[in-house]
C-alpha cells in the first residue's frame, strides 16, 4: 500500500517513546497521536512538544478522533490483543509490541480480526532483529546452515534493580501476576523466525520461586524452560525469566552443515552479543574445522545502533513502515508467526501444571481447530480469565506481604523526585 506519509499513533508512552522518536528520522512517517491512560506520564510526554501531535487518555477516543493510518501498541503486554482487534476492525494497521495475546480465546479473535481486515498486522519481536539473529537468518536462508536440527534461545533478565521503575509498587501490575512462561518470545521468537518452522509439541518446566522473586513481589517461578518440537522433528530449547541471578541474551543453532551461535555477555557489558561464531561445512560430511567469529553489519546498522535493544528497535519500525509503503520484501512478522512465538508459553504453563507432559500445539492457520479454543480464557488475569483463572505459580500463589509493594512504591516515588 503506497502512502505519501504514514500517519502514526502510539499507545503507551514509556515503551512507545522509542517508536515516537523513530518518526523524527524517517520521512515516510509522521507521528500524529499518542495515547496513555496514565495521565502523569502522558503529560510529561507532551512536554517534548512533538509538532502537531494530539494526546489522548482514552483509547476509543484516540481511535475515533485522531488522524492516523497505523498504530503502535506499546501498552501493557497483557492488553495488546483487545486493542489490536479494535484497530483492525477500524482498518488501522497495527504494530504490536510483545506479547501478541494473553489467552487462546484472544488468539482466535486476533487471527480472525486480521483475516477480516484490509489492514496489516505486524509483531514487534525486536530480538529477531538483533545483529546475530539477523545474520543467522541470512545464513540459514542462503542454505549455509543446511537443515535446521536444533536451536537454543536465552532471555534471562534480572529485573530486580529496575522493578520499581517498571511496576511502580502496584501489586496488581501485570508483571507481578503473570506466570513465568508468559514472557517467552524474546527467546523463542528468533529461532522461529530464522527457521520458518512451526511448533507441533510443547513441554514446560518451571524454575522455583525464590528469595529474589519474593523481594520483587513477583508471584511466579524465577524462570521457565520450554522444549518445543518443530514440524520437521527439530527441537528448540528456550529459557527465559525476569528474576534470574544474571543476565543472558544468547542464541545457538545446529544444522546439517554445522553450527553458529551469538556471543555471550561479558564482564564489560552486552556488546559481545552482536558477535556471531560459525563453524560450517561446504557439504554434509566434510567435517572441516572452519571456525569464524565476526560482527555482522548491514546498510541500516549506522542508523539502528543509536536505538534501543542493540539497535533492534529500529528494524521493527523500519520494516513495518516499509511494509505499509508497499515493500513486499519487508521483514515483518505476521499474526500466525507471532502466535508460533507466543502460544508455546501458554502451553508450557499448562504442561507444568500437569506434571510436565507434552502438549499438542494448535496451529490457528487451520480454521477447523479454532472453535475448541474460542472460549478458552485461562490466564492469571482475573478480569480476563473469569472461571478459568490460573495461579501465577504452578505450586500455588505465594503470599506477598504488603510491605514488599510499599518498599517498591517508595523507591519508585524517589526516582520520580530526582
Amino acid at each position: 500500500m503506497n502512502m505519501n506519509k504514514i500517519k502514526l499513533g502510539v499507545v503507551g508512552v514509556h515503551r512507545g517513546k522509542t517508536m515516537m522518536d523513530y518518526c523524527k528520522n524517517d520521512k515516510r512517517v509522521k507521528l500524529t497521536a499518542v495515547c496513555d491512560f496514565f495521565k502523569p506520564a502522558l503529560d510529561k510526554m507532551a512536554e517534548y512538544a512533538y509538532d502537531g501531535v494530539k494526546f489522548f487518555y482514552d483509547f476509543d477516543e484516540f481511535l475515533a478522533k485522531s488522524d492516523i493510518d497505523a498504530v503502535v501498541l506499546a501498552n501493557y503486554a497483557t492488553e495488546h490483543a483487545p486493542l489490536a482487534i479494535k484497530c483492525l476492525k477500524a482498518d488501522k494497521h497495527v504494530l504490536s509490541e510483545v506479547l501478541p495475546v494473553q489467552t487462546f480465546a484472544e488468539a482466535v479473535a486476533l487471527v480472525e480480526a486480521v483475516e477480516s481486515s484490509n489492514a496489516v498486522y505486524a509483531y514487534a519481536e525486536n530480538y529477531c532483529y538483533m545483529a546475530a539473529p539477523r545474520e543467522m537468518k541470512r545464513l540459514y536462508e542462503n542454505g549455509e546452515l543446511g537443515t535446521f536440527e536444533y536451536g537454543e534461545g536465552e532471555y534471562l533478565h534480572n529485573c530486580e534493580p529496575i522493578w520499581p521503575e517498571i511496576t511502580y509498587g502496584d501489586p496488581k501490575h501485570w508483571r507481578n501476576n503473570i506466570h513465568t512462561f508468559y514472557y517467552c518470545t524474546h527467546s523463542i521468537g528468533p529461532l522461529v523466525h530464522i527457521s520458518g518452522l512451526k511448533p507441533v509439541k510443547v513441554t514446560g518446566f518451571e524454575l522455583p520461586y525464590n528469595n529474589r522473586t519474593a523481594r520483587m513481589g513477583e508471584k511466579c517461578g524465577w524462570g521457565g524452560l520450554i522444549i518445543i518440537t518443530l514440524e520437521n522433528g527439530a527441537i528448540i530449547k528456550s529459557i527465559h525469566g525476569l528474576a534470574s541471578s544474571r543476565n543472558s541474551i544468547w542464541f545457538s543453532i545446529y544444522g546439517s552443515l554445522g553450527a553458529c551461535e551469538s556471543g555471550r555477555e561479558t564482564p564489560e557489558g552486552t556488546g559481545n552479543v552482536d558477535k556471531i561464531y560459525t563453524n560450517l561445512d561446504r557439504y554434509e560430511g566434510e567435517n572441516v574445522d572452519r571456525r569464524i567469529a565476526y560482527t555482522p553489519v548491514d546498510k541500516l546498522i549506522g542508523k539502528a545502533e543509536r536505538t534501543g535493544h542493540g539497535g533492534s528497535d529500529y528494524y521493527t519500525m523500519y520494516n513495518f513502515i516499509s511494509k505499509l509503503c508497499g515493500d513486499k520484501t519487508a521483514d515483518t512478522i505476521d499474526v500466525y508467526e507471532a502466535l508460533d512465538m507466543g502460544l508455546p508459553g501458554l502451553l508450557a504453563y499448562r504442561s507444568a501444571l500437569n506434571g510436565n507432559i507434552p502438549m499438542d500445539y494448535p496451529d490457528f492457520r487451520d480454521k477447523t481447530i479454532r472453535d475448541k479454543y474460542r472460549n478458552d480464557t485461562a490466564c492469571t488475569d482475573k478480569k480476563v480469565a473469569g472461571k478459568m483463572l490460573q495461579p501465577s505459580y504452578s505450586k500455588g500463589n505465594p503470599i506477598v506481604p504488603d510491605e514488599v509493594y510499599e518498599l517498591t512504591r517508595k523507591a519508585y516515588e524517589q526516582m520520580q523526585e530526582k
